[in-house]
C-alpha cells in the first residue's frame, strides 16, 4: 500500500511540472511586418490569457493538453485562431494580424483638447495645401497666429510681440537650429530650414514657455520630424520648384529624406527692380531613427543647404508721394549681386529608458553656415514730378556705386545630456548642455554717392563716401546652460490643475556672465464649467546675445562690445481659453494678455530687411497687449482660425521714449478653409494678413531722434485645391494603374489676390536743394502659380 501510495505522489508532482513546463511566447506584427502593441491572446474555454508589449511579444504558460485554441484579438484588426495539437515544452508561435476592413460609425469630436500652459498644439497637416509663397512653409502658418508678425512674403522670420526676428528659438527633434546673419529677410532668404513635407508635431508659445527651452525673449517653435508607418512617398510640383520626400519603416529602424528645389525669380520679375533675378535654393534633409531592443533608441538628423542668389539689375521706376506732391524715382543699373550661403547640419541622438518612468538622451550636434554677399551695383537715377520723364526738369539727380566683399563663416558645436523622471504626479526634466562657437567675420563694404555732381559728403581734401563699413574678426567662446523643471498635476475642490516651474542658467565666457531665470506657468480647469480653462505665468527671460549683437561700428570699422550683457524681459501672462459648440461643430476662443518689462535693452534698427544692432545695452522699455483667436472648423474635417492683436511697446532712448522698431499697434490674421457643398472634392483655402505699419527712421539717424511710421501691410492670398484622387474613405485599397497613389491634388494659387502694394523698405536721395526723399520698395505683385502634389 506505502509503495502504491508513494508512485501515486511521485506521478502528480511529475505531472505538476510538466504542467508548467508549457511555454507559448512569439510576436505578433501587421501585414508591414511592424509590431502590433496590446493584443490580446486568450486560450478558448478557459480565463487564460495575457497581451503583446510594445515589440508586439508575449509569453504564456499553459499546462498541457491535447489541443489549445489560441484567438488573438485587438480592436481594428480581424480576429486570429490558432491550434495547437499535443503542445508541449517550448513553442514560438508568431502570428500577424490584418486590418478589419468593417466601416466604423462617423465618429465627432465635441470639443478641444483644453490648453493649460503656453506651449499650443499646431496641426501640422492644415498648412499642406495651403497658398504660401514658400511653398506651406511652418511659419507662413504661425505668421497668422496672435501676436504674431512676419517681415514680408518672401521671408520666413516673424516678430512676436513686438520683438526682434532673432528673439525666437526655432527647434527640429531637440536641436536648436539658426538663420543665416548676412542675407537680407527677403528675396536672398530662400526657404526655411524647416522641410514641411516632414514635419509630424509642431507647438509654438508667444511667450511664457517654461525653462526647458533655451535663452529667448519672445517665442519658441518646437518642430518634431515625423517618423514614417510604412512605405511612403509624397512629390510637390510648381513653377517656383518642388519638393520630394521618401520614407520606409520596419520593426527596428526608419527613415525620412526630404528635398527641396526652389526658384522664385517669377515672382521676384513683378517688382520695381527690372532685371535678371537667377536665384536658386536646395536643401536636403534627412532624419534616421534606430531602435536596439526595448531601451534605447538612436536617431539622426541632417541637413545640407546650398542656396545661391545671383541679380543683374537693369532699370527702376517707382512713383510715390500724395496726390497733389506725386514724384517718380528712375534708376538705371550696371553691375550685379552675387550672394551664396551654405548650411550644415548634423545631430546625433542616443536615448535610454531603463524603465517605464524615466528616460535619458545623449544630443550632440555640429551647425556649420558659410556666408558670401559680393555685389558692385553702379545707378544714375533722376527725381522728378510724376508725369515729367524730361530729365532736364529733374529736381534730383545723382549716381552711386555700391561695392560689398562680405564673408561669414560659423561654426557651432554641442554637447548635451537630458533627462526625464516620473515620480508620483510629478515629472521632473533636467538638462545641460555646453556649446563651442567660433565666427570668422571678413567683411568690406561701401557706397559711393554723387549728388547733382558733387559728392557727398564733401571734402575738399579726399574722397569721402557716404557709407565705409569693414569687420575682421575671430571670435572663439564657450557657452554652458542648465535647467530644472517640475511638471505637476492635481485636483481640488476647485478643479484639475497644472504647475510648471522651473530654473534656466547660464553662463558665456565671451562677457564672463551668469544668467538665472526662473519661470512658473499654473493651468486650471474648473469643475464648475470645464468648457473655460485658465492660466498664467511669469518669468525671467534672457537674451543671450550672438556675433552680430556685439558688434558696433566707430569711425567705419567694427569693434567687439566684451562688457556687453544678455537683454532682459519680465513676463507675466494671463490666458483664458473657451470651448463651445455652434454649427454642430467644436469651437475654441482664447484670449492672453501680457506684460513685458525689458531692460538692458540692445536697439536695432531694419536696414533693408537686416536686423542691424547698436552693439550696447542703452536702452529700456515695455511691451503690453492683448491677443485674441477665434478657432475651430467652420468647415467639417479642416481647421480654420481668426486671429486679432492690439499692442504697444515703448523703449527709451537718450531720454527718448519711442516705439520699437516691430511696433504693430494692431494686426488682424485668418487662416480659412472650406469645401464647396456640391463638388466635395474641391477644396478653397485663404490666409489674410492686415497690420500696422512699422517706425522708419532716415539712414544715419536713430529713433529717438525722429521717425514715421509705413502704410499698413494688407495682403490676401487664396488658393483652389481640387482632389484628381482622394483617399478612399473605407481604406480598401484601388485596383489597376492607380493603386499605388494615396491622393493627387492639382491646385491654382493667386498670390496678393488684391493686387497692393506693399512696403518692405525705403531708399533715400536728396534733391537739388538738400531735402531728402524716402523712396519706398514695393514688395511683390500678384501673382499665380500652379501646385501639383502626390502621396504614394
Amino acid at each position: 500500500m506505502l509503495k502504491h501510495c508513494f508512485i501515486l505522489v511521485i506521478a502528480a508532482i511529475s505531472s505538476l511540472y510538466v504542467a508548467a513546463d508549457v511555454n507559448i511566447h512569439g510576436r505578433v506584427t501587421d501585414s508591414d511586418k511592424k509590431p502590433v502593441e496590446l493584443v490580446t491572446v486568450r486560450v478558448a474555454g478557459t480565463a487564460k490569457g495575457t497581451m503583446t508589449d510594445r515589440d508586439g511579444r508575449y509569453s504564456l504558460s499553459l499546462a498541457p493538453r491535447d489541443t489549445i485554441r489560441l484567438i488573438y484579438s485587438c480592436v481594428g484588426y480581424r480576429e486570429v485562431t490558432r491550434v495547437l495539437a499535443g503542445a508541449s515544452g517550448d513553442i514560438t508561435m508568431n502570428v500577424r494580424m490584418r486590418l478589419d476592413k468593417r466601416r466604423l460609425k462617423e465618429v465627432n469630436i465635441t470639443e478641444y483638447r483644453k490648453q493649460t500652459g503656453n506651449m499650443q498644439r499646431i496641426n501640422a497637416a492644415s498648412y499642406r495645401l495651403a497658398p504660401d509663397v514658400s511653398g506651406g512653409s511652418v511659419e507662413s502658418l504661425v505668421m497668422t497666429m496672435a501676436g504674431v508678425n512676419g517681415a514680408n512674403e518672401l521671408s520666413s522670420a516673424y516678430s512676436v510681440r513686438g520683438g526682434s526676428y532673432d528673439e525666437n528659438a526655432v527647434y527640429v527633434n531637440g536641436i536648436e537650429v539658426r538663420r543665416p546673419m548676412l542675407v537680407n529677410a527677403g528675396q536672398q532668404e530662400g526657404m526655411s530650414i524647416i522641410n514641411p513635407d516632414m514635419v509630424g508635431a509642431v507647438e509654438f508659445s508667444a511667450g511664457g514657455f517654461p525653462a526647458e527651452y533655451g535663452d529667448r525673449m519672445s517665442s519658441v517653435l518646437d518642430i518634431t520630424y515625423r517618423r514614417p508607418e510604412r512605405l511612403e512617398a509624397s512629390v510637390d510640383i510648381g513653377l517656383m520648384g518642388g519638393s520630394l520626400s521618401f520614407g520606409q519603416s520596419s520593426d527596428s529602424f526608419s527613415q525620412l529624406h526630404g528635398v527641396r528645389y526652389k526658384r522664385n525669380n517669377s515672382l521676384l520679375d513683378g517688382m520695381d527692380a527690372k532685371g535678371r533675378y537667377d536665384p536658386s535654393f536646395f536643401d536636403y534633409q534627412t532624419n534616421l531613427n534606430f531602435r536596439f531592443g526595448s531601451r534605447w533608441q538612436m536617431a539622426f538628423l541632417g541637413d545640407i543647404s546650398i542656396n545661391k542668389y545671383r541679380f543683374e539689375p537693369e532699370s527702376r521706376s517707382t512713383d510715390f508721394g500724395t496726390v497733389d506732391d506725386a514724384k517718380r524715382f528712375t534708376v538705371y543699373f550696371d553691375g550685379q549681386e552675387k550672394d551664396r550661403f551654405d548650411t550644415w547640419l548634423g545631430a546625433l541622438t542616443l536615448r535610454y529608458r531603463p524603465s517605464e518612468n524615466s528616460d535619458f538622451t545623449v544630443l550632440a550636434s555640429g551647425y556649420l553656415t558659410d556666408e558670401l554677399v559680393s555685389y558692385d551695383i553702379a545707378g544714375e537715377y533722376w527725381l522728378n514730378e510724376a508725369g515729367m520723364p524730361d530729365e532736364n526738369e529733374a529736381i534730383g539727380v545723382g549716381r552711386y556705386l555700391e561695392h560689398a566683399r562680405n564673408r561669414l563663416k560659423t561654426k557651432v558645436f554641442s554637447l548635451g545630456l537630458r533627462g526625464n523622471t516620473a515620480i508620483g504626479y510629478n515629472n521632473l526634466s533636467y538638462g545641460v548642455t555646453y556649446n563651442r562657437e567660433h565666427v570668422r567675420d571678413r567683411s568690406r563694404e561701401w557706397e559711393l554717392l554723387d549728388s547733382a555732381g558733387y559728392v557727398s559728403p564733401v571734402s575738399d581734401a579726399r574722397l569721402e563716401m557716404s557709407r565705409v563699413l569693414m569687420s575682421d574678426h575671430d571670435v572663439g567662446s564657450s557657452r554652458l546652460s542648465l535647467f530644472l523643471q517640475d511638471a505637476l498635476r492635481f485636483s481640488s475642490s476647485l478643479g484639475h490643475w497644472w504647475l510648471n516651474a522651473g530654473v534656466r542658467a547660464g553662463y558665456w565666457d565671451f562677457n564672463k556672465e551668469w544668467t538665472v531665470s526662473p519661470r512658473i506657468s499654473l493651468g486650471l480647469v474648473p469643475d464648475a464649467d470645464r468648457h473655460f480653462a485658465f492660466r498664467l505665468s511669469a518669468g525671467l527671460y534672457y537674451q543671450a546675445p550672438f556675433y552680430k549683437e556685439i558688434k558696433y561700428p566707430v569711425d567705419g570699422v567694427t569693434e567687439l562690445n566684451r562688457g556687453i550683457k544678455a537683454q532682459r524681459s519680465l513676463q507675466m501672462i494671463a490666458g483664458t481659453d473657451y470651448t463651445f459648440s455652434a454649427f454642430n461643430r467644436p469651437f475654441r476662443l482664447s484670449g492672453e494678455v501680457y506684460y513685458k518689462l525689458l531692460s538692458r535693452i540692445n536697439p536695432y534698427v531694419m536696414d533693408n530687411m537686416k536686423v542691424v544692432y547698436a552693439g550696447c545695452n542703452c536702452a529700456d522699455g515695455y511691451a503690453a497687449g492683448i491677443d485674441l483667436k477665434l478657432f475651430g472648423e467652420f468647415v467639417p474635417g479642416s481647421d480654420s482660425w481668426i486671429s486679432a492683436s492690439l499692442m504697444k511697446t515703448q523703449e527709451n532712448i537718450n531720454g527718448v521714449k519711442v516705439p520699437s522698431p516691430n511696433d504693430r499697434r494692431y494686426s488682424f490674421a485668418m487662416y480659412f478653409n472650406d469645401y464647396f457643398p456640391r463638388v466635395p472634392k474641391l477644396k478653397f483655402s485663404l490666409r489674410g494678413v492686415f497690420s500696422d505699419g512699422l517706425p522708419v527712421t532716415a539712414p544715419g539717424r536713430s529713433r529717438d531722434e525722429g521717425c514715421f511710421r509705413s502704410p499698413a501691410y494688407k495682403r490676401v492670398d487664396a488658393g483652389l485645391s481640387y482632389a484628381l484622387i482622394s483617399p478612399q474613405s473605407d481604406g480598401r485599397p484601388r485596383s489597376g494603374a492607380w493603386r499605388c497613389i494615396k491622393s493627387m491634388w492639382l491646385g491654382v494659387e493667386c498670390f496678393n489676390l488684391l493686387d497692393i502694394s506693399n512696403i518692405s523698405n525705403y531708399y533715400w536721395v536728396s534733391d537739388t536743394g538738400g531735402v531728402a526723399y524716402a523712396v519706398p520698395d514695393y514688395l511683390t505683385r500678384r501673382q499665380f502659380n500652379v501646385r501639383l502634389t502626390i502621396d504614394f
